[in-house]
């Protein structure tokens, strides 16, 4: 039965190993890629027309195979200019761009020969190969070149599989009709690999088969034996050279070498005219520093009209993720990953040849940060794109840099620090340290700092019968502005423990006793919402301790066939923001819950 083999993709648990089986990649030929960190996606088919899920929307019977492929007297590209599309992408600061060659639906958006296939040069109102003068466009751009193929085809007479619910045959009863499936399949690979001989190759759909069915070893020796730099995705049964989660930012980063997030702008892939909710620049802007500092590219999809024009909300976030990509551009591209949160609660990366540490700041307002563990001299510290001088200070292996509020970026302000050689670091756990050594800091704000850090690493210097939930009897040796910040905010700080790794949320937290309410410390004013990754449990409230009042949250991300949790939001309104630190509550379902585990492809899509 269909349903039974559309799995929950168990292979996702062990295909980073299958890849790595493989002989890896060389890393000359994953050079660029590895360099690029940004590229776009584009989702464009006869999908756009009625504003239906490419694909998934007849595969699914939400209507019937006949009503989608009408779409094509509809798909007509009156205003596509591909010249346009890949300046745009230029713009946003990507490095390559993948398209939709052919999706599951079997429509090819170039004039593939193939005997059966359904292309928009025959077929569709547009009556041209759309796929051609795009990828001459990019290749003016000097931008890199993705095909997005499926290796399933919905509509073509001789595969086996025709929706969720009906199959055509079972290849064990008809080897013939796979035969010429395969036939065909390889015709179009062979079409798009000699006339466009792109830089990569983006499979999908590989879970319908095995590797043995589709052939993946040799359709990979085949592409390989004319196109030898030719890299390809996971999505091949384990032939690939680098894994592609998609939707969920990975909360830890992946086993593989190389990888590369997929991403929707709004929530759909292709163009839906009534999916209105489109991430922020700053969201975006964020996103791709997750993955960057992670070691890994962001692959953000744009979904264009039937007649070729971007939405105009889509061209918003592409030119202000290309304001901040343009400033930035030497702390993103080439990079590795950064440095353990442990030495930098925050996103980093580091320079090629180990000699740079960037430090990513997503607040205003930071006043003084800093980097523990540094065994190294600083050779000199700026921030990317502030010509004035920037004040730092090095104690012992604890390292302060003073960030003027006119240095920093609305998105996120970029540190830089450099050295001789590569920097060395040593592993740095928080200090348990008491209230009297927190009270020998001078200025308040690290004061709360060196609390709530000390409080989020389970060294919670309170003793029951010192402070109450309430805050009301805590005494201090004086009335001044820590022990007053305790006594506002102190039920994050009664009976609470150790709250979310780093990796989870970019900074110092609590969990109550009963492990059902987490406690945010949010230093500065953030300059987009704060973000809570791998939270299983459901969110009935968030509210900001101290003064009582309920702020909303929205979840991103969450595909509600799959296991993997979205990406929790909070936007703090500013005019509740706490002078030291504010504290923001989340009460929880139930106790505590967190998903580490890897995301994959998209297996299912009901």
């Amino acid at each position: 039965m269909l349903k039974n083999r559309i799995y929950l993709y168990l292979a996702l648990l062990v295909f980073s190993g299958q890849a790595n089986a493989r002989q890896p990649a060389p890393a000359q030929k994953m050079k660029w890629f590895a360099d690029a960190r940004l590229g776009i996606f584009i989702h464009w088919g006869i999908y756009s027309v009625n504003s239906v899920s490419e694909s998934w929307s007849f595969f699914n019977n939400y209507t019937s195979h006949e009503t989608y492929m009408k779409q094509l007297s509809g798909f007509n590209a009156k205003q596509y200019n591909p010249d346009a599309w890949a300046s745009l992408i230029a713009e946003s600061g990507a490095r390559y761009a993948v398209i939709t060659a052919k999706h599951h639906d079997g429509v090819a958006l170039w004039n593939s020969q193939a005997a059966g296939a359904v292309t928009t040069a025959a077929s569709s109102q547009a009556r041209r190969d759309v796929l051609t003068p795009f990828v001459n466009a990019l290749r003016r751009q000097n931008l890199r070149t993705g095909i997005y193929f499926s290796l399933p085809d919905w509509s073509f007479a001789d595969y086996d599989v025709f929706t969720r619910l009906r199959k055509r045959y079972h290849l064990s009863q008809d080897q013939p009709r796979w035969s010429r499936f395969q036939t065909y399949l390889n015709k179009q690979l062979e079409e798009l690999n000699t006339q466009y001989r792109p830089d990569l190759f983006w499979f999908d759909g590989d879970w319908e088969h095995s590797a043995a069915e589709w052939g993946s070893p040799q359709i990979r020796e085949k592409l390989l034996a004319h196109n030898p730099d030719l890299i390809i995705n996971s999505r091949l049964n384990g032939q690939g050279d680098y894994d592609t989660p998609e939707q969920g930012i990975p909360v830890q980063r992946p086993a593989s070498n190389f990888w590369e997030l997929c991403y929707t702008i709004n929530d759909s892939w292709g163009y839906q005219e009534f999916d209105t909710r489109y991430k922020s620049p700053n969201m975006i802007i964020r996103t791709l520093i997750d993955c960057i500092s992670m070691g890994g590219n962001l692959l953000l999809d744009i979904g264009p009209k039937a007649d070729g024009i971007i939405p105009e909300e889509q061209v918003r976030v592409l030119k202000a993720l290309g304001r901040w990509t343009k400033k930035h551009g030497e702390a993103i591209y080439g990079s590795q990953s950064g440095i353990s949160p442990n030495n930098f609660p925050g996103k980093t990366t580091r320079s090629a040849d180990g000699r740079k540490v960037f430090l990513f700041l997503d607040r205003r307002n930071n006043g003084q940060i800093t980097v523990y563990g540094l065994e190294s001299a600083v050779k000199s510290a700026r921030i990317i794109g502030y010509s004035g001088k920037l004040s730092f200070k090095k104690n012992g292996s604890q390292l302060t840099i003073d960030v003027p509020p006119a240095a920093e970026d609305q998105d996120a302000t970029v540190v830089e620090l450099a050295f001789a050689e590569p920097p060395v670091f040593a592993d740095r756990k928080p200090g348990n340290l008491g209230l009297v050594e927190i009270a020998e800091e001078k200025e308040p704000v690290r004061q709360v700092a060196a609390l709530s850090s000390a409080v989020a690493a389970g060294h919670n210097p309170f003793p029951e019968k010192r402070l109450s939930p309430d805050g009301s009897g805590f005494e201090w040796r004086r009335n001044d502005v820590l022990s007053s910040w305790i006594r506002k905010h102190a039920e994050a700080l009664y009976k609470t423990g150790r709250g979310l790794p780093l990796t989870h949320y970019d900074g110092p937290s609590s969990l109550s006793a009963d492990k059902q309410t987490l406690y945010l410390f949010v230093k500065g004013q953030p300059t987009g919402p704060i973000a809570i990754k791998g939270l299983k449990n459901a969110i009935q409230r968030v509210r900001v301790v101290g003064s009582g009042n309920i702020i909303p949250h929205e979840v991103y991300n969450k595909l509600y066939w799959s296991k993997t949790p979205g990406i929790v939001y909070i936007d703090i309104p500013s005019k509740l923001l706490d002078t030291q630190m504010n504290v923001i509550a989340v009460l929880l379902d139930g106790p505590l819950s967190l998903f580490s585990e890897t995301t994959g492809a998209l297996e299912t899509n009901n």
